[in-house]
Order: C-alpha cells, then structure tokens, then sequence
C-alpha cells in the first residue's frame, strides 16, 4: 500500500492512496490524514489496504492522476524526527573532513540526533537558504514511520512497530556544523527541513528487498541531470531499523507518527576504501560531503562544491523490475523570495 498527502490548503494535507505504479490516486475514504491512520493503525490499514485494492482493480471512478508537484510529505509534520548515522562509513568520512577523531564506540552503539520534525518539505518543494556560503548539502537515506513504541522496546517490539517506508534528503548546511558541534550542544542551525518523498509504502508492499530491517537496493542520486550515486541501501548499514528505533526507545516512548532515519546511505568499495565516484566506476556518494572527503584524500583538496543557487537534486529508488518505489524527491536550490 502506498499512501501520500496532497496540498488542500491546511498544515497536514489530504491522504490519497495511491496505484503501485504511481500513475493513479484516490482520495482515501476512511480518514482524511495520515497522521490520523497512525493513531488508529490496527483498525484503519486494513480499510485503507481495501480501498488500495479497489483502485488497483480499477474500481474507484474517483480516480485521477497521481502529479508528485501537488504533492506535501506523506506526514508534512511529524511528532519527533530521529535521524540515526547506520552507514558508519558516512560517519568516519565526514568526521576525517573536519578533523575529528572517530570514536571506536561508534561502531557498536548507534549515533543519533533529534531533528526538527514540525516541518518536511514536500517532495518538488525547493531548498530555500539565504546563503550559499552555509555549505548547502543533500544526504539520501532511507526512514520509517513508526507506531507507538514502549520506552525499553525490545529488538522485536521495534521491528513490529515499522508501519511505513519512505525516501528522505536530510538537508545540511556543512560549513556551520563544526561551529555548532564545537559548543558540544548537537545540531540545529546546520539541519534545516528534511524533504521527503513523493509516497510511504508500507514494508509488505518492497517484497524481498525489505528484510524486516533493512531496504535492500539503490539509492539512486542524481545532481544536475548527472548520475551521483548509486549506494547499496542493504550493505554496510552498520544499524539495521529495529537497532535503530530499540536506541531511540531505550529511555523514552516513541508517539506513534515518529520517523526514525537510517543516515546518509555509503557504501566501503570492494577493495575497502571509501568509496569510487559513478564517473570512476564506483558507486558514488550519497551527499556532496563524502565525495569532497574522498577528493581531498586522493588529490589532496576537495573539487566538488557544494549546492549552488539553481543546482537540482534528484533522489530516487527502483524495484527489481526498473519501477519507481516511492516517486522522485527533485529539489532546487533557491534563494528567499
């Protein structure tokens, strides 16, 4: 099942379902947010996975044409963002960028921060900054919408808890990270709205390449109409999504409507070292940190910059057969109005 939020004009849109090939949608029937069907989850999915069924088989005349422009996050405000760094290796590069040591704790407890979630942008909404000077970054990662999770929750109670899957660009203005983290206090500044993908899918909807933990493909990054990454979601995840939400929950409970992040996707390459760009054969880079990283240990400076006004990313992620998953997050850079 795939469910999305239109623009109506209100803070929390209107919750369409919507066809798996993502041609077509429906205004769900049964409740009219998706926050909504998250507070009451166990009686809402199986009406909404009906009305699913009946726009498959084409049997809803309301049907029109699902356009992704029209389209808020599935859950345009969330009750908490919690964005982990799984990919260790993402972790490892970007601390090598700025100097900072790597703790050896870091590959056995997850790192996380809390985000802010009263906003995610929609999947055409554009990166507004005043300032290029910040760093302005893309990170793709895979997230999950989670139902009410018990503080304590066991590795099983938190699997059990994954009720979504969608795409998120976790936006970061680099140059401002180091000055922020350096007051030992974590992110705010540096990490303005994450933007999210067109759709949520559920788990049982991505068949054998979601393994109860982990999303087994790639995520697919394209920057100005050229390819930039290709990472393998499934390899190298550190943290898998049960590890990740058992963490979150270890002193707290987790509302139902929480997304939970994996981090940048990054991937090691066959040899063991950081990673190829697409352009040399490997499989690229998540956001445009890793590959200034990967530049300055190789040539002994970083070449790529980052967003400028005007650049667009693209993210994406395909099945086994070529088909988009959960639509195309494509944003543009943009200065204020």
């Amino acid at each position: 099942m795939k469910l999305a939020s239109l623009k109506d004009g209100s803070r929390d849109g209107r919750l369409l379902v919507v066809r798996a090939d993502l041609e077509r949608a429906v205004m769900a029937e049964t409740v009219h947010t998706l926050q909504a069907a998250l507070d009451d989850w166990a009686e809402v999915a199986p009406k909404l996975a009906h009305e699913a069924d009946a726009l498959a088989r084409h049997a809803r005349e309301d049907a029109f044409s699902f356009d992704a422009n029209h389209l808020m996050a599935p859950l345009p405000r969330a009750y908490q963002w919690a964005d982990g760094s799984a990919y260790v290796n993402h972790v490892a590069l970007v601390r090598k960028a700025r100097g900072a040591e790597m703790p050896e704790s870091f590959w056995s407890e997850p790192l996380m921060y809390q985000g802010g979630s009263d906003v995610f942008l929609g999947p055409r909404e554009p990166i507004v900054m005043a300032e290029e000077s910040w760093g302005i970054d893309f990170e793709a990662e895979v997230a999950v919408i989670l139902d009410d999770v018990p503080m304590g929750a066991s590795r099983e109670q938190a699997a059990a808890a994954i009720r979504l899957v969608l795409l998120v660009n976790d936006v970061s203005l680099r140059n401002l990270i180091p000055g922020e983290l350096s007051k030992g206090f974590g992110f705010f500044q540096s990490k303005p709205s994450c933007a999210a993908s067109p759709v949520a899918v559920t788990p049982d909807d991505l068949g054998d390449a979601w393994d109860g933990g982990k999303l087994k493909l790639p995520m697919l990054v394209s920057l100005n109409g050229e390819a930039f990454g290709k990472a393998e979601a499934g390899e190298d995840m550190t943290f898998d999504f049960p590890a990740l939400i058992a963490h979150a929950a270890r002193t707290r409970r987790l509302s139902a409507g929480t997304i939970v992040g994996s981090g940048t996707v990054s991937n090691r390459d066959a040899e063991g070292g950081p990673g190829k760009p697409v352009a040399a054969g490997g499989r690229g880079y998540s956001c445009i940190a890793e590959q200034r990283t990967v530049e300055t240990l190789l040539h002994g400076e970083a070449k790529t910059p980052f967003l400028r006004f005007g650049d667009t990313v693209r993210i994406k992620m395909l099945d086994a057969e070529g088909q988009s998953i959960f639509g195309a997050i494509e944003q543009k850079v943009a200065p204020p109005a």
